[in-house]
């Protein structure tokens, strides 16, 4: 990622970055461009919204790829997660309505550069969200993922999966996200052994 020269207000931000052909976040007053994505990051993200979505058909509930930004109002960050997933009808900030203030789940698929500020930085902005309920962080380079779940009194509950044959619930939006699902078609190599998943589970 590389940064803007200096700090600038989160008006003119959105000013720049509706113009620019490159997306990027707004931390601290700081303009940090965004590195594109890989295949697989692509075909996971693609899964998620697909899976998710055919689940919402005929009831409320949205979810949106990376193109979608957020704002989280207590730290001023603007920022553009993988998969935003919203319960019910979307607040939006202004008339542009390309910014969210409601997000449900937010899902972020890591990569080596990001890793650390997704599980770090990031999710502790997020969490002062108050309309977020669960944070899913997704591996690109091996079947796992990790699922935060608010509690009612305020605490975040951590389960973890590396099983294809596992299925994480969303219960703030009465879905569910099998493994099999993220990882359709995408290839993981584990050693020499290179598996592909096309549908089903290898």
């Amino acid at each position: 990622m590389a940064a803007i020269a200096e700090r600038i207000s989160p008006q003119e931000y959105l000013e720049l970055e509706r113009k620019s052909a490159t997306k990027h976040e707004y931390i601290n007053g700081w303009m940090v461009e965004i590195a594109g994505a890989s295949r697989k990051h692509n075909l996971i993200v693609g899964n998620i919204i697909y899976v998710v979505m055919s689940q919402l058909r005929g009831r409320s509930g949205e979810a949106y790829p990376s193109d979608m930004r957020i704002c989280v109002p207590a730290t001023g960050l603007y920022t553009y997660p993988d998969v935003t997933v919203v319960a019910d009808k979307a607040e939006l900030e202004d008339a542009a309505n390309d910014i969210l203030l409601n997000p449900t789940i937010i899902f972020e698929v890591l990569s080596s550069a990001t890793e650390g500020y997704d599980r770090g930085e990031k999710f502790q902005n997020y969490r002062t969200v108050e309309s977020l309920q669960e944070y899913v962080v997704v591996a690109q380079d091996t079947y796992h993922v990790e699922h935060f779940v608010r509690q009612p009194n305020g605490q975040w509950l951590f389960s973890e999966t590396s099983s294809l044959n596992e299925t994480i619930h969303l219960p703030s939006v009465g879905c569910d996200l099998p493994l099999a699902e993220i990882y359709n078609k995408v290839e993981i190599s584990t050693g020499s052994d290179n598996h592909r998943m096309n549908g089903r589970v290898e």
